[in-house]
């Protein structure tokens, strides 16, 4: 069953983790996928593997001009946008008493004011489709404690709050906007993100990912670790028919995780 046949998709943070593997679910499912991302090696060898139906562009989110360029590639090369996956994010920051300016300076940029001119510079290409789908990756920190570091967890808050009030303004458009909030997903978040584990080796990143399994398969009821393919699964149930009716709102993946009350854990 191809539940996106004729859509066109956007994913940035394509080249690794969620965003891969939602790269691969879409185009299964009939979808034309473009990949953005700062690693041009992994997104090229992504794009190959996925046939002609993907395309990658090579983008950092933290600039304005990246994120415009990666909307207009998409349209320039697939004649369309229907889904926009603001997906690219990463570790921002550290404890309280050590946040500095820059810190704060970049952590903006990488996990919030992407997504906003992510939005923004998506609006006008959905609108010509009268009508599409945004997603935005937030996380349970920005509703539990200790789920990462304070600009962290306030950053996501912020992704989720927005992504409501966008919603409610775009929803006369036919635009849905919702957000998912993954925990104890195995990613390479936990080693750094994307910076550090672009910098590894394929089996170096494996090696790391099934030790991370292991560890998360401990902090959740459903006593499993959460995999990249269950947030694909949750962006797929958005972009699609099925979730037509669906928008500003905050899909919670955790295996449980929210609703444990060890705050130590």
């Amino acid at each position: 069953m191809e539940r996106l046949k004729g859509k066109v998709a956007l994913i940035t943070g394509g080249t690794s983790g969620i965003g891969a593997e939602t790269a691969r679910l879409f185009i299964k499912e009939g979808a034309r996928v473009v990949i953005s991302g700062r690693s041009e090696e992994k997104g090229r060898k992504l794009a190959n593997e996925l046939g002609e139906n993907a395309s990658y562009c090579l983008s950092d989110i933290t600039k304005e001009e990246d994120i415009e360029k990666a909307i207009s590639f998409t349209t320039n090369s697939f004649g369309k946008l229907d889904i926009l996956f603001n997906n690219a994010g990463g570790p921002v920051g550290a404890g309280l008493e050590k946040i500095t300016q820059k810190d704060i300076d970049y952590g903006v940029h990488l996990l919030l004011a992407s997504v906003i001119l992510g939005t923004r510079y998506a609006i006008e290409p959905m609108r010509k489709n009268k009508g599409g789908c945004i997603i935005n990756n937030s996380s349970i920190a920005g509703i539990r404690y200790r789920q990462g570091d304070p600009l962290y967890s306030a950053l996501k808050a912020a992704v989720t709050h927005f992504t409501k009030m966008s919603g409610v303004e775009l929803g006369q458009d036919n635009i849905r906007v919702n957000a998912i909030s993954p925990g104890a997903i195995a990613t390479p978040i936990f080693w750094g993100g994307s910076g550090i584990s672009n910098t590894l080796s394929d089996e170096e990143n494996e090696k790391k990912l099934t030790k991370l399994q292991g560890n998360l398969a401990n902090a959740v009821p459903l006593g499993r670790s959460g995999l990249a393919s269950d947030i694909a699964e949750a962006a797929l149930y958005l972009s699609s028919d099925s979730g037509s009716f669906v928008t500003c709102q905050d899909i919670v993946v955790d295996g449980g995780r929210t609703a444990m009350f060890n705050e130590n854990s």
